[in-house]
């Protein structure tokens, strides 16, 4: 039988892969191009998604601007939430319900993308909100059917939200965070315009550029796909490892982010390091869009679901929050050495594209290079040391552990097994690095 190079087939796993690709259009200006694509999916009512911030600024009035002009009415809602949250979802789903749109677009980062992907399916597919929520929080039910069209606009260089079909919140009963999964509801179309990236302050770049570098390593480093069990049908998970496709797309974004990540949060002024980053965004979305996270992303929503005063700079400071990026690098370094037996190889390759020198490397010292040159990425961008630095103390291993146990999509498309005691101690280990 015939494999991928890099691949061995396993007795039981799978034999084959999908490439589950977005559609998109990328560079300087192409905003602009909204009025164009909205008219070709069919919309003449639409739902303008962003937040009270950029509802503001020059992406929202100019894709606004290309929507009126192509002769479509618009109507806007900027009450998306910064990390939404389930409530905020819900509102957002009522404001589309009454509006009876036909086509959504969104203007912001991921989590306004992430508001309107929830808000246009329960318009669509009206139910009870933890239906379509991934087990065991919710039902996990499949979305019965197509979405209305949707056309994504990121303003962040981050979370690859315009090309996956994920959506992100706060469950606020659980106190975690977790998510809805489907293929469905990937955006229709995206228009990654990187001229939006010039106005961002320095830690919003540094959040999202390492929410970009957590998706390539942990799809890259995730379960192989040939490990998961074979599908007889052709329904394959979201998540479905590691893959010769997801592969290409990650290594490229870990070479840009181990070039460019420093060079963009320094200077904002520095045009090529920040159009980088959104380029290596979407490649990475693309990537685990058909790979999928596993560990960092698990321990993320347990951080950033129990945050309690931390406010970070450049970033409202009305409330306590943990950036999405910021959740996920501070669980990396532990988490790289905890998964890097499996692979060290793969694991030594992620290091030397981030800059670290490998050359002569045991296959044993891969955890700590990587670990070791994530760290100092996370210095040279003032990251908080590990959890440590958002907050948390011995004292709230017990419930970090307990809001990310309940993770079991990404958990399971770890390289080795992770349960509630691996994942205390690697909270344990992600206290303090330096």
């Amino acid at each position: 039988m015939l494999c991928c190079e890099g691949y061995e087939f396993v007795a039981g796993g799978d034999t084959a892969f999908e490439v589950d690709a977005a559609r998109l259009a990328y560079g300087s200006g192409v905003l602009r191009e909204a009025g164009t694509h909205a008219n070709d999916l069919g919309m003449r009512r639409v739902a303008l998604f962003t937040d009270k911030t950029l509802a503001r600024l020059e992406p929202v009035a100019t894709v606004a601007q290309a929507l009126r002009g192509a002769g479509l009415e618009v109507v806007v809602y900027a009450e998306t939430q910064i990390e939404p949250s389930d409530a905020s979802f819900r509102a957002a789903t009522e404001f589309a319900r009454d509006g009876r749109f036909d086509g959504f677009v969104s203007v912001g980062g991921g989590s306004v993308i992430d508001t309107c992907k929830a808000a246009n399916l329960y318009a669509t597919h009206p139910a009870e909100f933890s239906a379509y929520v991934n087990a065991p929080l919710g039902l996990g039910n499949p979305v019965p059917g197509p979405l209305r069209p949707h056309i994504a606009c990121p303003t962040t260089s981050g979370t690859g939200s315009e090309v996956t079909g994920i959506a992100i919140f706060d469950f606020l009963e659980h106190g975690t965070k977790t998510g809805i999964a489907s293929k469905r509801l990937r955006p229709t179309f995206a228009l990654v315009d990187p001229d939006c990236t010039l106005t961002l302050p320095k830690t919003v770049v540094a959040c999202s550029g390492f929410d970009v570098l957590s998706h390539a390593l942990e799809s890259y480093t995730a379960l192989p796909y040939t490990r998961r069990k074979r599908s007889e049908t052709g329904r394959r998970p979201m998540s479905q490892g590691a893959n010769p496709f997801s592969d290409l797309a990650c290594l490229e974004a870990l070479r840009i982010l181990g070039r460019y990540i420093v060079r963009a949060v320094d200077d904002a002024g520095d045009g090529e390091a920040r159009e980088r980053m959104m380029f290596a965004a979407t490649l990475a979305g693309i990537g685990f869009g058909n790979a999928g996270v596993q560990v960092p992303h698990a321990m993320a929503y347990a951080v950033g679901g129990l945050v309690r005063e931390y406010r970070p700079p450049d970033y409202p400071q009305d409330h306590a929050i943990v950036p999405h990026g910021m959740a996920v690098i501070v669980n990396a370094p532990a988490a790289a050495r905890f998964t890097a037996p499996t692979n060290p190889e793969r694991h030594l390759k992620a290091a030397e594209l981030l800059g670290a020198n490998v050359g002569g490397a045991a296959p044993a010292d891969a955890g700590d290079i990587l670990a070791t040159r994530i760290q100092v990425l996370m210095r040279a961008t003032k990251m908080p040391n590990g959890i440590g630095g958002v907050g948390f103390t011995r004292d709230d291993l017990g419930a970090l552990r307990d809001g990310a146990a309940p993770q079991k999509r990404l958990l399971a498309n770890a390289p080795c097994e992770v349960g509630p005691p691996e994942l205390e101690r690697l909270f344990s280990d992600a206290l303090r690095y330096w």
